[in-house]
């Protein structure tokens, strides 16, 4: 678990990214920044910062910042009530993100699940964006993603945000709900 402190120097690192990246960020936002750590106590390795700007009923926008080399675990949006789970459309906007997604295994992939995790890891299909690029995942899509060496910043667009219900093949993974705002 992290403590504090640590919590507040992944936060201003996570602000400072975004700032780098060009995305102005208000002083409110930088404390609603959420650093996900997943309870697996290796952040750096696995896990990832969040910045919800919306989240109603309809729909979610939030930046995502990843250290170099951060890896966020398999997982995926599933059903929940009525809906068919969280579509989502990831823009890279600083440096590159890895995504695996089902499909035909890339014979070389250029990222490795964490060796701690990586029974955790079924699905090897690589879709590498860099700034500029986007993909959308479809509903109850199993998926993972890593950065590249400098780390990356992308911006997620979805339908709304439940990631509390996500289902996370690593057992050990604890998600807490992420804060709903109207703003």
């Amino acid at each position: 678990m992290l403590t504090d402190a640590e919590i507040q120097k992944y936060r201003q690192l996570a602000a400072d990214r975004l700032e780098q990246a060009g995305l102005r960020i208000r002083t409110d936002e930088r404390g609603r920044i959420e650093i996900a750590d997943l309870g697996l106590g290796s952040f750096e390795e696995e896990g990832l910062a969040l910045l919800v700007y919306v989240n109603t009923d309809r729909y979610c926008a939030k930046e995502l910042v990843l250290l170099p080399g951060q890896t966020c675990p398999q997982h995926r949006h599933p059903r929940v009530g009525g809906r068919p789970g969280k579509m989502e459309t990831f823009r890279c906007r600083t440096g590159r993100v890895r995504l695996y997604v089902p499909g035909e295994p890339d014979p070389a992939p250029r990222a490795r699940p964490p060796a701690a995790s990586a029974k955790y890891y079924t699905v090897f299909h690589q879709i590498e964006l860099r700034p500029g690029d986007q993909y959308t995942l479809p509903p109850n899509t199993w998926h993972w993603f890593q950065a590249g060496r400098e780390g990356a910043v992308v911006s997620e667009f979805s339908s709304t945000n439940t990631d509390e219900f996500d289902e996370f093949v690593d057992p050990r993974i604890v998600r807490v709900a992420p804060e709903r705002t109207d703003r």
